[in-house]
């Protein structure tokens, strides 16, 4: 096998959107067009009910979105595709950004009828933020939708970077006629159909074929003389600008019929770029070293709950991964040969046998992993750039059965280690745990698996605080007597690091000016560092 051939094959990226914008639908269709699955909102042949394949929790396939990134590996014209689908709901934006560490694309989602909208903002600052390259797809011609220049503008003042269009819709709605592509000079004509992608679409090649008026009329006049001012006005597609961050392709379509999704799929496997270098702390780690490098961005507990399993998902870095190989988990020193590495259709799993830098790997432990880890075949290497986030809403926890406490303390162990919400024990004896969120949805997701996946019923309630802070100091002595003097708003979350908790951003401020030689901080890494503010 030659290394840099395997690396140059993958395609790694994630799919980001506003919720509802049709992100989880793409993420089927794009499957399907790949032959991953034959029906959509199905895995090859399962006779289950039917909900979307990246969708596996219980609480996704009631409320109909998705909670969790989910993973699906796919074979593509001699390319292998790393897929991640990614929460919309801001409420998971933890979630999300975590995942936009492991890949080298993104996708982005956009609803036609409601353009950019604020969650789609704030995942496109991440992606601008690592200079990620955006492929993006305006969904959802099949209904009456906003006018596709304005569209255009609106991305363009959003993202700070040229949207230069791929293709162009000819009408929307009931009056959608298809799009045009701008590269290969043809209209593709729309023809609804949802569950299965047909081979037989009809094209009309030539911007100026007679056809194309006499079909399509006064929604074809008004395409053509948009199309001619683009071809104008737009600059020309560079794939360098592309993969700097400085231009995005956008392409026209209907996922929910299949329409304008090969072509995404086409460019995602000749535009998007192959796996790069990762920055360590101690050196630049390289895709097609010999030696493998991983780390994990993602630990998901339960997804099989009859095994009561969980999984680190570790994207590859550098080099092979072969099974049972002996690999060193850098944090702890301890060294693992896991032999039941999986790759990802959802929840179908599939055992591995070999992996390249830019794939998406699950290990199962009890526990044994955690988020950041890095796994190397015995160098010492730490990668940063994995966030937790300060948070902002607090409840209390306890369980209702007390005989169902060490449940109560496992289930939220485990998933607090897997980034799903925050756990603090306070520091104060017998002080319920307390779980700290981005957003109110978390508390209700966390519920639910305590129940569906733990047996556990909680009680949930307020909480008094509203905003914490990690605490940390150059002076160790100093941050043992400001934590003995605020043992009442002190706690510990699930890596131990300490944290303040204030009930007002006042009790805040006071406590940082009376305590200067303490630093406050809004964000830490997993790696141990910290971000003031």
């Amino acid at each position: 096998m030659n290394p840099r051939q395997e690396v140059a094959r993958r395609r790694t990226f994630a799919i980001i959107s506003h919720p509802d914008a049709g992100k989880t639908t793409l993420t089927e269709k794009l499957l399907l067009f790949a032959g991953a699955i034959q029906i959509a909102g199905s895995v090859k042949a399962r006779k289950a009910s039917r909900h979307a394949a990246s969708d596996w929790m219980e609480i996704e396939k009631q409320r109909g979105i998705s909670v969790a990134s989910s993973v699906m590996q796919m074979d593509y014209r001699d390319c292998v595709i790393n897929l991640l689908d990614t929460p919309g709901h801001q409420d998971f934006s933890e979630d999300t950004y975590r995942v936009l560490t492991a890949v080298d694309a993104a996708l982005m989602v956009i609803d036609a009828a409601n353009g950019v909208e604020p969650q789609t903002i704030r995942l496109l600052q991440v992606c601008r933020a690592r200079n990620t390259p955006i492929i993006t797809f305006i969904n959802k011609l099949d209904r009456e939708v906003r006018e596709p220049l304005d569209l255009l503008s609106e991305i363009e003042g959003h993202l700070g970077m040229d949207a230069v269009p791929f293709s162009w819709p000819v009408g929307m709605g009931r009056h959608f006629g298809g799009v045009f592509d701008l590269r290969h000079d043809h209209m593709r004509v729309f023809r609804p159909g949802a569950e299965r992608h047909r081979d037989d679409e009809e094209t009309v090649a030539g911007l100026d074929h007679p056809a194309l008026a006499a079909r399509f009329g006064d929604a074809w006049r008004k395409a053509h003389e948009e199309i001619e001012l683009i071809n104008g006005a737009v600059p020309a597609f560079e794939r360098e600008a592309f993969l700097a961050g400085r231009q995005t392709p956008v392409f026209f379509g209907s996922a929910i019929n299949n329409f304008g999704v090969r072509e995404v799929l086409d460019a995602l496997v000749e535009q998007a770029p192959p796996p790069g270098p990762r920055m360590a702390l101690q050196r630049e780690v390289r895709p097609e070293e010999p030696r493998f490098t991983g780390m994990v961005f993602k630990v998901q507990a339960n997804m099989d709950p009859a095994h009561r399993d969980r999984v680190a998902f570790v994207r590859v870095s550098s080099g092979r991964f072969e099974r049972g190989m002996r690999l060193k988990v850098a944090r702890t020193g301890k060294e693992i040969r896991p032999n039941n590495v999986v790759s990802f259709l959802s929840q179908r799993r599939e055992i591995v046998d070999e992996a390249w830098a830019g794939d998406i790997i699950g290990i199962p432990n009890h526990g044994m992993l955690q988020l950041g880890d890095v796994l190397t075949e015995g160098e010492t290497l730490t990668f940063t750039g994995l966030p937790f986030f300060a948070p902002e809403l607090f409840q209390s926890v306890e369980v209702r059965d007390p005989l169902r406490t060490k449940q109560l303390r496992t289930g939220l162990t485990q998933l607090g280690e897997e980034g799903a919400i925050q756990v603090f024990r306070p520091d104060i004896a017998g002080g319920a745990l307390l779980l700290g969120a981005v957003g109110a949805l978390q508390f209700e997701v966390v519920a639910q698996r305590l129940k569906t996946e733990y047996g556990v019923d909680a009680r949930m309630a307020p909480s008094r605080y509203s905003l914490a802070r990690w605490v940390t100091s150059k002076d160790p002595v100093a941050l043992r007597k400001f934590m003995a003097a605020n043992a009442a708003n002190m706690a510990h979350d699930v890596v131990d690091a300490p944290a303040f908790l204030a009930t007002s951003t006042a009790q805040l401020r006071i406590a940082m000016e009376r305590n200067p030689e303490i630093e406050f901080h809004a964000m830490r890494e997993h790696a141990g560092h910290f971000f003031s503010g």
